[in-house]
């Protein structure tokens, strides 16, 4: 099935055309227009595919206008589309659009330049806030590829590194979610101070999603980036637990048929890959080697990271991973 292609909905409660400088900005766009005449009609048209931007023409019956607006603000899948409303000049207008949702308003009277560079702002402003995680902040999927092709296109040597919690899903069971979303909190704020404390703007830290996480960095600090981690890792982590599970270094968990297993405290498996010795010409290489290495280092115990050395792409091969570290963690040896 094609994608479908982004378009600018436009919702006007009359047939008269967009002013300038806004009717401008949208042609500019190059994307299909689509003009709606209800919210319902709206909200439809925005669900089924992700508008590029929405367009509000509060000239007439503006509360109406900004009850639709509302309304595409209130859905989670809706919600981070850009909104822009136009307003007429006259009383508190203006204000009314802001506090109504939308992320910029523009005046009939509007001077030109100063509303298409708002606009363009406001574009720039949608695709950074959907490009980072919402619970770290962190980069996602989207930009950890654009980086790690960025560093191919470059020539640059550098290092991949792959990190996941080990039993992270039985923490969760026995605890909470809210104590679980702690955790990445905590390991996202270690792996952001480590890499850019050791490396500043020469390493890079991503958010993949639940309690995966992506770090580039330059192949000298490799070592002593993934060491630094492990231990502050391992030295905080025991922490979240309660008194008696850290105590014992262990509790007691059901699996998926509901037996009864010892479940360790959570250590941390770190996959790494470098382009040192293999050529790479695609970031979904370098990413697809990544997660093999990090299923490598989930099969051994205790917080680890594992370095591919190998000059072959051979999947399941471990025999050329050339360097294991093994963190302070040892209680499930």
């Amino acid at each position: 099935m094609s994608a479908v292609r982004p378009a600018v909905l436009v919702l006007s409660r009359s047939d008269r055309p967009l002013p300038e400088p806004l009717a401008g900005w949208v042609a500019g766009l190059s994307l299909p227009i689509v003009t709606v005449r209800a919210a319902d009609e709206l909200m439809a048209a925005a669900l089924r595919s992700r508008p590029r931007v929405v367009v509000f023409d509060g000239r007439e019956d503006l509360p109406a206008v900004i009850q639709a607006c509302g309304r595409l603000k209130a859905d989670s899948f809706t919600g981070i589309v850009p909104g822009v409303m136009l307003v007429g000049d006259g009383g508190d207008e203006f204000r009314q659009a802001f506090d109504g949702g939308a992320d910029e308003v523009v005046r009939v009277s509007s001077p030109a330049q100063e509303a298409k560079t708002r606009l363009e702002a406001l574009l720039r402003r949608s695709d950074r806030d959907v490009t980072v995680h919402p619970s770290t902040r962190l980069p996602g999927a989207v930009v950890i590829e654009a980086d790690v092709q960025r560093r191919l296109n470059d020539g640059a040597v550098f290092a991949m590194c792959y990190a996941d919690l080990d039993h992270f899903k039985e923490f969760n069971d026995r605890y909470s979610y809210a104590d679980g979303d702690r955790i990445i909190q905590i390991l996202a704020r270690i792996l952001h101070d480590v890499v850019k404390g050791m490396c500043g703007e020469a390493g890079f830290v991503g958010h993949i999603g639940g309690d995966d996480f992506i770090c580039v960095t330059p192949v000298p600090q490799l070592d002593e980036v993934c060491g630094e981690i492990i231990e502050v890792f391992d030295l905080l982590v025991p922490f979240q637990y309660s008194e008696p599970d850290r105590r014992a270094g262990y509790y007691f968990g059901k699996d998926r048929r509901g037996q009864l297993h010892r479940v360790p405290l959570m250590t941390l498996s770190i996959g790494v890959v470098t382009n040192e010795r293999r050529h790479f010409t695609h970031a979904a290489q370098v990413s697809e080697l990544a997660t093999e290495m990090k299923s490598y280092a989930k099969t051994l115990p205790g917080s680890v990271f594992t370095v591919d050395r190998r000059t072959e792409i051979t999947p399941g091969d471990a025999e050329g991973v050339s360097h294991v570290y093994v963190g302070a963690k040892s209680e499930d040896k």
